[in-house]
């Protein structure tokens, strides 16, 4: 009998072992002895495109400078605004330590999924007209983030525009299902009162439309103005050949695109907000925060970019002046 009960105990005092050994949140750390914590961050975002995903390796770049160990489970949604809810509903029942919400529609998705797991955003347009959050200062219980929204970059875009080139129209692609690209339209329409501009429009659901909204501008637009709407920057090749073969410049809302082959734009590098936003969430993960403690960012740095190369294919004529304003790419 007492043998038997030996054995009970042992089998007992093993599976113990084993199963404390199993945890899928608790990793050993490197000295052997500690453990630390491996977080659970589910990443939605609505498509992929360079200034998005850049902005998750900025996020991914705070935390591991955070010193966090992070599994991340990316969903992307492929424009469709539909599945932004069904990867946030999901995000829920897997029980992740945060969600980290890349683009409007992907932060609208998960606060609607949530009123208890922290949310981190980043490239939001306008958090407070989406009313994601609040206000920028108090964004609510489990809701903050990083805009990419400088509040000079469309006035200063506008006003260069208006300053440098003799045309008057001026051509703007954008999903009007895109809360983020409409306020964008509304702040571009407040800027052009002040100047000899007026806007010609065209309107997409999605990006397969980008290339022949493009071409329905041809005769009507003097030069192009890209802003950020995940849509149509997701196909912005297509832009840029009509640009090209049009000989219209091309003004995009990011330094992503320039680089892609944009003519020209007030912006910030989408890693530093993606950063930024990771900083946010480590704060969160490790207790020392909550959402609604910390304010809703604002870019921190703003430069004008020019594309020498697309400015050549687009028939523009680089001026002596612009060398003290801007930076070019190579």
């Amino acid at each position: 009998m007492l043998k038997k009960l030996l054995s009970v105990t042992a089998i007992g005092l093993i599976s113990s072992a084993l199963l404390a050994g199993c945890g899928t949140k608790d990793a050993s750390s490197s000295d052997g002895g500690a453990s630390s914590k491996a977080y659970q961050v589910g990443v939605t975002q609505i498509v992929e495109h360079p200034s998005l995903d850049s902005a998750f390796e900025g996020f991914k770049q705070a935390l591991k400078d955070a010193g966090l160990e992070v599994e991340y489970d990316v969903q992307i949604a492929g424009g469709d605004q539909n599945n932004n809810q069904t990867i946030a509903t999901n995000f829920v029942g897997d029980g992740v330590d945060l969600i980290f919400a890349n683009s409007t529609p992907s932060a609208y998705g998960a606060l609607n999924a949530t009123n208890d797991i922290p949310i981190v955003f980043t490239s939001v347009t306008d958090p407070v007209g989406a009313e994601l959050v609040k206000s920028m200062e108090e964004p609510g219980a489990n809701i903050t983030g990083t805009t990419d929204t400088h509040p000079d970059a469309i006035p200063n875009t506008v006003k260069f525009m208006s300053e440098h080139f003799s045309g008057e129209k001026v051509g703007v692609i954008y999903n009007a299902g895109e809360q983020n690209s409409v306020a964008q339209i509304e702040i571009v329409k407040q800027a052009l009162k002040d100047t000899n501009l007026s806007l010609v429009e065209a309107t997409v659901a999605n990006s397969s439309e980008v290339k022949q909204a493009a071409e329905s501008l041809i005769g009507k637009a003097d030069m192009f103005y890209i802003i950020t709407d995940n849509t149509v920057v997701s196909a912005l090749e297509s832009v840029i050949q009509v640009a090209t073969d049009q000989q219209l410049p091309l003004f995009v809302g990011e330094l992503d695109s320039v680089k892609r082959g944009g003519f020209a734009a007030f912006g910030f590098d989408y890693q530093d907000i993606g950063y930024e936003a990771g900083e946010m969430a480590a704060k969160i993960l490790q207790g020392e925060k909550k959402p609604s403690e910390l304010p809703v960012q604002y870019p921190q740095n703003l430069k004008l970019l020019i594309n020498p190369k697309a400015a050549k294919d687009m028939g523009i004529e680089l001026q002596e002046e612009w060398e003290s304003m801007a930076e070019y790419t190579e």
